[in-house]
């Protein structure tokens, strides 16, 4: 298995990745020794690990070009020796018996050595003395290092692999959050003879709402043997993976019971299982008699409310029979079937549903979609009914300011309106940017520079972990880099850290820039936190898909933070965060090139498809760009799902669109677009039109008739 940082995969495309085949820009190239030692380590390698050793391609494409300039970078040699080595030892190469002495004195040369004792565990054989006092030696010697997590991982897997549980013990760190080692751990004690809290802490593992790895079972067992396996214990578990929808694993423990502790455990299962169908059966017998018939049927009312609101309507009046009208019992009942409503844009009835549930059920995050609700409909004084209920932290956020003020403008209170809109001005967000637009104003910026400080940015550049990181970054590391940063930084004052985020912003590591910025609470100063440092690449994206280039960026800030070797956990990949499917798709359709996985690891190749899949969107949905930015993030047939029945203002759409994250994502692209463009004129932005009505679906066409067609 390769340990290169899956995230730093940058390759640069056959063809130049330019529209309309412009040359690539001119970078630095590694002598031809160490391109081909890297050949051959890829010509090794699973497909998988491909992927995964462009990390250290980064040199052959980025990572030389800033700043690694023979006779102006005193690393630039020992990092070249450093990625040879490295990929050698990642990509399954002959294993050295020692690194090049250039190396010794290189920041990065524990990252080697780190690289060197992880391949011997895996792949010495015999005793593994000399490898262990190896691995003991380092650790001590960077103990709370980030060097040393990797390392520790490993060496304890190879120490329960051989059952060298006395020296596991000595060594693991409670808290790890591995749940294998967690689970060897417990072996660990229990073959060195136990503890006075090892009973207590095999138990809160058993105690976890998911499965476990099998590492776990022999810790079980010896809870079984010391009697300490209850049914009570049992029963407490499986009411956990329960609670957390995992029935079928659920079900697996159960069998420890015995059938009549087991047999309402399992009606709860079939009932998650198959809500409507088992939510009928109790509806036509009796009523519910125990607290955990009580606790199931609940459970699969909210699921059904959750994944098919109108089926659950349907069965509300018999449900309520059932509960016997009982305001108590009916309550949870109604408020997981008034959000399924509300979620699914049902707001008339969701809001009917709403008189249901009880005060003490109504808190803040139910008020959210009661409020949401009545905007779908225009109720404007049951808006200011749930603002009024929320709490009083909930009340002074940007959102529920924007709508009290719309309330108070619909029931006709102008002052009031205004007032509220004026307060929100100062912000900068989609509100702050919507209220300027209800006062007839446009979207104004709050420039505030963050002023650098080149003594002490020089002083952090010189801090060994600061190093450390920025070597890391260029060689293509970034998972290591982001954990060296982060433990140099967390050991500065608040003035050091602000004067950071100038330092990550100079090494064009603009994510991490940004994210240290928002830890320090800096928020204004855009020209650190609106970078643009693809420029040709989008504007030429732009122009070819007839795209507003503010536009464009401001998706690519929110969806990668400017990273090109973003790859997310659902495989988008790159700049713009295509999936590999979806550009092979917008490829064909632009009669462009099928681009490879690697491919849209090149700015400009992810660019161009990026854009045009935002143009592809743009035209499906007439122009509509909040609908097709939804539709960007949570995919086309989500967004036209959403789209009303009748036209309907886009502040309250977006506001009402049930996924969090994608409602999130409109309001900050278009905030983003705001700020790009205000660095390109130094101008207010009209934001009116952003706000303009969403349209209904279009109706489909007429079918046409038999004599239509013929004549034809």
């Amino acid at each position: 298995m390769l340990h290169i940082d899956r995230a730093a995969c940058v390759l640069v495309h056959k063809d130049g990745g330019r529209p309309g085949g412009r040359p690539p820009t001119t970078r630095p190239r590694l002598p031809h020794r160490t391109r081909l030692l890297y050949a051959r380590a890829v010509s090794r390698a699973s497909r998988i690990d491909r992927v995964r050793l462009a990390g250290i391609s980064v040199l052959l494409s980025y990572g030389v070009a800033a700043g690694a300039v023979a006779g102006e970078d005193p690393f630039a040699a020992a990092r070249e020796s450093f990625v040879r080595e490295y990929a050698t030892l990642e990509s399954g190469g002959p294993l050295p018996n020692a690194a090049s002495a250039a190396l010794l004195d290189y920041p990065l040369y524990p990252y080697l050595e780190r690289a060197r004792i992880v391949r011997a565990l895996g792949e010495t054989q015999g005793p593994l003395g000399t490898v262990d006092d190896w691995a003991r030696a380092f650790l001590d010697a960077h103990h709370g290092e980030p060097v040393a997590a990797e390392l520790q991982r490993a060496w304890l897997r190879s120490l329960a692999a051989r059952a060298e549980w006395a020296t596991l013990a000595e060594h693991y760190e409670a808290g790890m959050t591995d749940a294998v080692l967690g689970c060897q751990w417990l072996n660990a004690r229990i073959a060195t003879g136990g503890d006075t809290t090892l009973r207590i802490d095999v138990v809160e593992r058993w105690l976890t709402p998911a499965r476990l790895p099998p590492e776990c079972e022999r810790s079980f067992d010896w809870l079984r043997s010391e009697n300490g396996m209850t049914a009570e214990l049992i029963e407490q578990r499986v009411r956990l993976l329960l609670d957390n929808g995992q029935t079928t694993f659920a079900r697996t423990v159960t069998e420890r019971l015995p059938p009549e502790r087991a047999a309402p455990l399992l009606r709860w299962a079939d009932l998650l299982d198959h809500p409507e169908r088992n939510i009928d059966a109790v509806l036509t017998g009796s009523a519910p008699t125990t607290p955990d018939d009580d606790t199931a049927l609940l459970a699969a009312w909210r699921k059904l409310a959750r994944s098919d609101p109108q089926a659950a309507l349907e069965r509300y009046t018999k449900v309520r029979r059932l509960l016997d009208h009982d305001d108590a019992r009916v309550s949870p009942y109604a408020l997981a079937l008034a959000l399924g409503l509300a979620w699914d844009r049902k707001a008339a009835e969701a809001l009917r549903v709403f008189r249901n549930v009880t005060d003490a059920d109504l808190d803040d995050a139910a008020l959210t979609w009661q409020a949401r609700a009545a905007l779908w409909v225009g109720n404007w004084r049951q808006v200011e009914h749930s603002i009024a209920a929320m709490s009083a932290n909930q009340q002074l956020e940007s959102r529920w300011r924007y709508w009290a003020a719309r309330a108070a403008a619909a029931r006709g209170d102008t002052a009031a309106a205004q007032t509220l809109y004026s307060g929100l001005l100062g912000n900068d967000n989609f509100y702050s940017a919507s209220a300027a637009t209800r006062l007839g104003q446009d979207a104004a910026t709050h420039p505030e520079e963050l002023v650098a400080d080149e003594t002490v940015i020089d002083a952090l550049a010189a801090m060994p972990a600061l190093i450390r990181a920025r070597e890391l970054l260029l060689v293509g590391l970034r998972g290591p880099a982001f954990s060296e940063w982060q433990s140099g930084v967390d050991t500065l004052d608040e003035g050091q850290r602000s004067q950071a985020i100038h330092l990550a912003a100079r090494w064009q590591w603009h994510d991490v820039s940004v994210a240290t910025a928002t830890r320090q609470g800096v928020f204004f100063d855009y020209a650190l936190l609106y970078p643009r440092p693809y420029d040709a690449e989008v504007r030429a994206a732009a122009a070819l898909t007839e795209l507003e280039w503010p536009l464009l960026y401001a998706v690519v800030r929110q969806e990668s933070l400017f990273r090109a070797d973003a790859v997310s956990a659902a495989g988008a990949v790159g700049l713009a965060q295509l999936r590999p499917e979806t550009a092979r798709i917008v490829a064909r359709n632009w009669r462009r090139p099928a681009p490879q996985s690697a491919d849209l690891l090149e700015p400009g190749v992810n660019l161009a498809l990026g854009a045009a899949h935002l143009r592809e969107l743009l035209d499906a949905f007439d122009g509509q760009t909040v609908v097709a930015l939804a539709g960007y993030n949570a995919g086309p047939r989500a967004a036209e799902r959403w789209l009303p029945s009748a036209s309907l203002d886009a502040d309250i759409w977006i506001e009402n669109i049930p996924y969090n994250e994608t409602r999130d994502y409109v309001q900050r692209v278009l905030w983003h677009r705001v700020v790009f463009a205000w660095l390109e004129t130094g101008a207010g932005e009209p934001f009116a039109r952003w706000l303009a009505p969403i349209r209904p679906a279009a109706p489909p066409p007429a079918p046409v008739s038999a004599s239509t067609s013929a004549a034809g």
